[in-house]
């Protein structure tokens, strides 16, 4: 009998949802990999949110004094663009998978992490 999949987490945006269900059904993930395949999603989620909030309100408000300052959603879409970037390429989804049928992320690549400190 095949194992059920997983649920997408319900607070995530259906988009979001339809993404994560293909993700899961693409590769077989560890306990560890779904944790960072949600927060993934949640900050993909987090970044859309704060798209939107930009679109309404523009890139700079009014400030206390009456001078223009930039919308605090600027820095929540940055921060969210840049977790989300590494959250997949943490769990190596920023490559093509192999034609085959990837059973788990991919072997970590010696020119992205490992021991080439020198420090």
């Amino acid at each position: 009998m095949k194992a059920k999949s997983p649920k997408a987490p319900a607070h995530l945006s259906e988009s979001t949802r339809v993404w994560w269900r293909s993700v899961v059904r693409e590769y077989q993930l560890e306990p560890h990999h779904m944790r960072l395949l949600q927060a993934a999603a949640e900050c993909w989620d987090r970044l859309q949110q704060a798209r939107e909030l930009l679109a309404r309100d523009g890139l700079v408000i009014e400030g206390r004094e009456g001078g223009m300052r930039p919308h605090p959603a600027d820095a929540i879409e940055r921060d969210s663009r840049i977790a989300f970037a590494r959250l997949i390429r943490e769990l190596d989804l920023d490559v093509e998978p192999p034609a085959t049928n990837r059973t788990s992320p991919a072997a970590l690549r010696s020119n992205r992490r490992g021991s080439s400190y020198a420090g």
